[in-house]
């Protein structure tokens, strides 16, 4: 036999941790001398601690021991048991097996039983299957007097026999018999078609009857409701579905209504493209649109269920309709009426309260919902196509009116004059009005539309001051070939100038936003060349007058005292004096400009090698008839309004300066000062005035060129040229024979 050491090694390993730990906290407690007085007090304490936990330990071994014992117990009475019931099983057993003989005779019962049952159905509904012809015709009678609710009952007890016979012949595997059952059952199917085809007649005709008799109607929708009642059962249940279901009656309805109101107003006939027909026939949509849905509103919802929206439904129907026939119509060349009409009815009618918004039918009709009835890019089309249309107007009204303007020129008056007597013409308010009326139209849609007729506007005004800078041109070549045709060119002249103001200071005012009226750069730079070209026709008008007076100088006569300047100063005041009649800063521009023209001119004759002085009395006199000349007509200039400083005859006293110089050695000096102010001047310009003088060496000459190559000139910014305009004539070649070698 084994130690109870051996059989409880844990227990023994127990005791020696706890004798351990009792001598480790004896150590501790008891290490001085003087606490072993208090020895006797943790002898008696911890005896009494040891006889508590004992005491806890038996009792608890106890209970332990009690619950083993009830278990056994239990244990006991549930093995009896279990072995009673298996006895009673084994019994019960050799009970079944002595009946198994009898439960032959009972299944040949249940067969008998369950065919009872099926006769005893068939021979129930036998009356109701002889009665099924008799129930075809009382319901196609039915029809036709448009009982619609009675028709329908007796169609649906016909569809519920048809169907639980198939029913039945479908849970038994019985498929071929259906063939003979829906055979018998086939005027089902055309009392079907029949009530349907009554049935959506009616919900086609709905918005008429909802307003003069909604019995029809409402009968109607109760049908529509029990059919879908029945399609929804028989889709629930899943185990049978009858032919033809489910019917989905309720969106035949939607499809319907929608088909008739599609038809009604948007079919696809042929829209006349023409403004006024357009106009016509969107006032006929809007009329009607807003009358029918005012019915569906306070008529037509109160006999449908609240859950078909009906409302709604219509809304939207007219809506995508409305938005598809638009793109429809919008495929036509429709001209630019016809296309201001569509977008002042798609962008503005259609939402105000003239249409969808009306007091009717608000606040059940909202079609913010429903999206934009022209698509963002079918809008920005359709502006694009409209200001092709307005551009291809405009050009065609500016180019009359350019032709009535240029027709006015050969009358035989002068052109008409504004309350300060300035000449003017009403071209330029033609234009304007023209341009402005067409950009606040398209103000009245959108203002991306008004900004790009804006653009276009600016666009064609400059292409129409191309045309007119043409036109012109053309005027005055005409002009050249005889200057009597026009009569008053040149007042016809001056008034294009003022028309040309009058467009430039008026054209910012198209701009739609008034805090950015600033004209574009092209156009302003339009403007400019238009008022050039004119301001140069007029020129070469002055220089015409003024040529057969400039060949005459210089000459023998001129320097003897014939009054050539003074016949000079008689055509340049005349022309001043017409001038007159344009407007401040144009006349200051013309005076100016022909004041370089006449100093050109002059210069131009002296130095095209036609004298040359032969003595010092004769540059005397060359130098005198210069400073009246000079001076003369820088006193005509300065009478008509224009500053000494702004007038270029000084050129004039500085060229006199180098003819008068008495002592050529001097010259280089002096032409140096001449060309630093004229750096223009060139070479030959100043050999042909040395030339002129007719006492220069050719030492001189070469000194007087070697110091201009040595001082080359930078014509700065703001400096008027004046001698690069004038050519000096080239020198006459030297006589050659032919085939013989020149000297």
């Amino acid at each position: 036999a084994s130690s109870p050491d051996e059989e409880w090694p844990e227990a023994e390993k127990a005791e020696k941790l706890a004798r351990g730990a009792a001598l480790k906290w004896a150590s501790g407690v008891f290490y001085r001398p003087e606490k072993l007085e208090g020895l006797g007090q943790y002898r008696s304490r911890e005896t009494q601690r040891n006889s508590s936990i004992q005491s806890r330990l038996k009792s608890t071994v106890q209970s332990y021991l009690e619950g083993v014992s009830a278990g056994l117990e239990q244990l006991r009475s549930a093995a009896q048991e279990v072995q009673n019931v298996c006895q009673d099983m084994g019994a019960a057993r050799w009970a079944l097996l002595d009946s198994a003989d009898r439960f032959q005779g009972l299944q040949q019962m249940r067969a008998l039983m369950a065919e009872h049952v099926q006769l005893a159905s068939v021979v129930q509904v036998l009356p109701q299957l002889f009665s099924v012809h008799e129930v075809f015709s009382h319901t196609l009678q039915l029809l036709r007097g448009q009982h619609l609710l009675e028709a329908h009952a007796e169609l649906m007890m016909m569809e519920h026999l048809r169907d639980d016979i198939l029913s039945q012949l479908h849970l038994r595997g019985l498929s071929s018999a259906q063939a003979t059952v829906l055979s018998y059952f086939g005027g089902l199917q055309e009392l079907n078609d029949s009530l349907a085809k009554q049935l959506w007649d009616i919900v086609g005709s709905s918005l008429r009857l909802v307003h003069e008799d909604p019995t029809l109607f409402v009968s109607a929708v109760r049908i529509i409701e029990r059919e879908e009642k029945i399609d929804d059962t028989l889709l629930l249940e899943a185990t049978f579905l009858p032919p033809g279901r489910p019917k989905g009656w309720r969106q035949k309805f939607y499809h319907v209504l929608q088909e008739t109101i599609t038809g009604a107003h948007f079919q696809a006939t042929r829209t006349d493209a023409e403004g006024p027909g357009l106009a016509r026939h969107l006032a006929a949509l809007q009329k009607n649109i807003v009358s029918e849905l005012r019915v569906v509103k306070n008529l037509m919802v109160q006999c449908v269920p609240a859950h078909y929206n009906i409302l709604s439904i219509c809304t939207a129907t007219y809506h995508q309709a409305l938005s598809s026939h638009l793109q429809d119509i919008l495929r036509e060349d429709l001209d630019k009426q016809a296309l201001f009409l569509l977008l002042e009815w798609a962008l503005r009618v259609y939402h105000s309260s003239e249409m969808m918004g009306h007091p009717d039918l608000l606040p059940e009709v909202d079609i913010s919902a429903l999206g934009p009835l022209m698509s963002p890019e079918l809008v920005d089309q359709t502006e694009r196509k409209y200001v092709v249309k307005v551009k291809a107007s405009v050009l065609e009204w500016m180019q009359r009116t350019l032709e009535v303007e240029f027709k006015e020129w050969f009358r035989e008056e002068e052109p008409e004059t504004d309350h300060q007597g300035f000449f003017q013409s009403a071209l330029p308010v033609i234009v304007m009005q023209m341009l402005n009326e067409n950009i606040q139209v398209a103000s009245l849609i959108t203002n991306s539309l008004q900004q790009k007729v804006y653009n276009m506007a600016l666009e064609e005004l400059e292409a129409f001051l191309g045309r007119l800078r043409e036109a012109l041109v053309q005027c005055g070549k005409e002009h050249q070939k005889d200057r009597t045709i026009p009569k008053y060119y040149v007042s016809y002249l001056l008034a294009m100038l003022n028309n040309n103001l009058a467009l430039s200071s008026s054209v910012s005012s198209l701009h739609p936003d008034t805090a950015h009226r600033e004209v574009p750069p092209s156009l302003r730079a339009a403007l400019d060349r238009t008022q050039k070209k004119t301001c140069q026709l007029l020129l070469e008008e002055l220089l015409l007058d003024l040529q057969p007076l400039c060949l005459q100088l210089p000459s023998r006569k001129w320097l003897s005292g014939c009054q050539l300047v003074g016949s000079m100063c008689e055509v340049i005041d005349k022309y001043a004096k017409d001038f007159s009649r344009v407007r401040k800063p144009v006349f200051t521009l013309l005076l100016t400009e022909s004041e370089l023209l006449v100093a050109s001119q002059y210069l131009r004759a002296l130095m095209q090698k036609k004298m040359v002085c032969k003595s010092k009395e004769e540059r005397g006199q060359l130098c005198d008839r210069l400073l009246q000349d000079a001076t003369q007509l820088r006193e005509l200039f300065c009478g008509l309004g224009l500053d000494r400083s702004q007038q270029s005859l000084e050129a004039v006293f500085a060229l006199r300066e180098l003819i008068c110089l008495k002592d050529p050695a001097l010259l280089s000096l002096e032409v140096l000062g001449f060309v630093t102010k004229y750096p223009d001047v060139s070479d030959e310009h100043i050999s042909t005035l040395l030339d002129l003088r007719g006492d220069v060496s050719k030492e001189v000459r070469h000194m007087v060129l070697e110091m201009m190559a040595q001082h080359p000139q930078v014509l700065p910014e703001s400096y008027r040229p004046i001698f690069s305009t004038i050519l000096i004539p080239a020198p006459e070649l030297p006589f050659c024979l032919r085939k013989g070698k020149c000297a």
